[in-house]
């Protein structure tokens, strides 16, 4: 009808056209459809550039501090991507992050030999070098029904958005969640999904079922190294990190959202001295449930309307293999892991929002939350107590916005940022330290973040 329509006023703009012929008619037809297919094919663009101040304090056991009171960074994304038609579509991610001034690695603890500088599990989480780098760059194909059944479905394969999942995005203000739940998961990755969107079928509201692999470390030798060889593996040394796992939408109709995520990751790397060398201590199994309400019931206040409350549980447990202490232990351990937070509208200006958030962490917990953006180190992996205030405020819509947020991370062991195996990842108690070891231990940090930032 719209077409046809189209047609009658160019007719009527111009009456000779009434005495064309029906090769002219079909002609117009063909150049409406080929304008409708050019609408449908198009490329977009997105920027979210933000400025950001932080202030950091580490209270050593000892009662010693190590402090950094102004520590600025600016950060950039740049999104694009092209929709081909209802079916296929691409997207990237560019981004930068950089502390004023410097152009040295700040997000990663290197030596002399730079063994953790090939890492990019945070590569552009935290202020690094002075370069723009490849956050996200997939392909992702959908459609309405999968073998025959009425279930729409989408597949996915490159550099996944896999950080700022569900939940943790509440503290970054106005921003959309990624699909991994973020209290198991925040790091990235390069790999695949399979998405499910069952509703239909099963008659509950919003019910999916994603199926996620990824790879996050390849075990291959660079190029011109070994002679014949090259991006060949070497013996004895770690092998490919690979990941595998099912986030499921349980329920979600708006205002309740129930989700779960399971995951295994195989092969997780540590050091049990302090040599440089990385080796395969074995892995780690996974699961989380997270529930989350938008509006505490419509009746009671326009107040409560507004407010968001959620509450979530993970736990993780190790799998020591080739005899090695993963965690510090050679038999299986399980961690856990328990959050809750509440985010109220404030009385400022329309639209502000105040978050409290506390999660709590035990010995033997760990997530994989490696990219969360906090520089005194993850708050969902802290083997004890975090507390977390923030205040967002949308100064031009929620194109240009402000927040001030303040994190606490008390910890009860050491090793809640490390990796998987003795040197970093064993969770020593710090209250059986003696006084020579204490100055050598975090105890609690701390961070006080003001940032601006630009949407659009």
């Amino acid at each position: 009808m719209k077409k046809m329509a189209f047609l009658m006023t160019l007719i009527t703009l111009n009456p000779t056209w009434a005495q064309s012929d029906a090769e002219r008619i079909a002609k117009l037809e063909t150049i409406v459809e080929s304008l409708q297919d050019q609408n449908k094919r198009n490329m977009h663009f997105t920027v979210d550039y933000r400025v950001t101040h932080d202030s950091l304090d580490y209270k050593l056991v000892d009662g010693s501090h190590q402090t950094n009171d102004s520590l600025l960074a600016n950060r950039l994304h740049f999104h694009s991507g092209y929709v081909y038609n209802e079916n296929l579509s691409f997207s990237a991610n560019f981004a930068y992050n950089k502390a004023f001034g410097a152009s040295a690695n700040h997000g990663q603890r290197i030596n002399l030999s730079g063994a953790y500088s090939t890492f990019d599990w945070i590569t552009n989480e935290k202020p690094n070098g002075n370069e723009v780098k490849m956050k996200e760059v997939y392909f992702l194909y959908r459609n309405k029904t999968f073998l025959g059944t009425k279930v729409p479905w989408t597949f996915s394969l490159g550099r996944r958005p896999s950080t700022n999942g569900f939940l943790i995005t509440h503290r970054e203000g106005f921003e959309k969640p990624q699909s991994p739940l973020g209290h198991a998961i925040n790091s990235e990755y390069d790999g695949m999904s399979i998405n499910f969107k069952l509703e239909d079928v099963t008659g509950v509201p919003g019910s999916q079922f994603k199926i996620c692999i990824g790879r996050g470390l390849s075990h291959a030798v660079g190029d011109f190294i070994l002679t014949e060889s090259d991006y060949t593996r070497v013996v004895d040394q770690s092998t490919n990190i690979d990941m595998g796992g099912f986030i499921t939408t349980l329920y979600n109709d708006g205002q309740y959202d129930l989700k779960t995520l399971v995951y295994h990751a195989k092969n997780l790397i540590g050091q049990n001295d302090a040599s440089t060398k990385f080796l395969d201590f074995g892995d780690l199994s996974s699961g989380t449930v997270s529930f989350e309400m938008r509006g505490i019931g419509d009746l009671w206040s326009d107040f409560l309307e507004d407010t968001t409350i959620f509450a979530s549980y993970s736990f993780s447990k190790t799998h020591p293999q080739n005899g090695l202490a993963m965690l510090g232990d050679t038999t299986s351990k399980t961690g856990s892991s328990y959050w809750a937070g509440v985010i109220i509208p404030w009385f400022f200006k329309d639209g502000d929002r105040m978050g409290f958030e506390y999660n709590h962490g035990s010995r033997y917990w760990r997530s994989f939350s490696y990219a969360e953006d906090t520089l005194i180190g993850s708050k969902i992996a802290t083997r004890g107590d975090a507390y977390e205030v923030y205040y967002n405020l949308p100064l031009i819509d929620k194109a240009f916005t402000f927040q001030v947020r303040y994190t606490y991370l008390d910890y009860n062991y050491d090793g809640s940022n490390g990796f998987f195996g003795e040197m970093t990842g064993t969770p020593v108690d710090l209250s059986t330290l003696t006084e020579s070891e204490k100055g050598s231990y975090v105890s609690s940090a701390s961070a006080l973040r003001v940032m601006f930032r630009y949407k659009y």
